[in-house]
């Protein structure tokens, strides 16, 4: 596809997000049938449950810009994930197999964080109101799945993580 123009762009934009998120709904069961932590599988089931919404969020914006959603592989996300799978196939003890999924699954929030907030700019910037609107909250989500992480990073993952090593607990 050549791009010669700021819908175009946007348009290859929601190809990548659509094939991003159709990564993770493959990677997330994975990740919560690893958890030890009940809350760790909890969020990642959770987050299955709210990609799926993503996924048709960006079908309805690329019904409304009359584009089809398919045909783009995410390569961006394809590597993120590969690292997670990496993390999956490790040898350690629970605890921190949870303290590591988490990174994974941040750094997969973080790459959508990006992705999301770029093209809702463009989205605004060719005063596509609806679709920036969609388009934020669907990044907002992302955030806060962002944050729910870090509090159980926080609170109960590295800290258990820590204290199976005799580690002092800061926080």
């Amino acid at each position: 596809m050549k791009i010669t123009t700021l819908e175009d762009l946007l348009t290859d934009e929601l190809k990548d997000l659509y094939s991003a998120e159709n990564q993770i709904v493959k990677a997330l069961p994975k990740m919560a049938e690893a958890a030890d932590s009940d809350d760790l599988r909890e969020a990642f089931e959770a987050h299955l449950e709210q990609t799926y919404h993503h996924i048709q969020r960006i079908e309805q914006i690329c019904d409304q810009l009359n584009v089809k959603p398919k045909g783009k592989k995410c390569m961006g996300m394809e590597g993120v994930l590969d690292e997670g799978k990496e993390v999956l196939d490790m040898d350690m003890e629970p605890d921190l197999m949870d303290a590591a999924m988490i990174g994974a699954a941040q750094r997969v929030e973080h790459y959508e964080i990006a992705a999301y907030g770029t093209a809702r700019a463009h989205a605004r910037q060719l005063g596509f109101t609806n679709v920036a609107d969609l388009l934020n909250q669907t990044l907002e989500e992302e955030k806060q799945t962002d944050q729910r992480l870090t509090e159980l990073a926080k609170t109960r993952v590295n800290v258990q993580a820590a204290m199976g090593q005799g580690m002092p607990v800061v926080k």
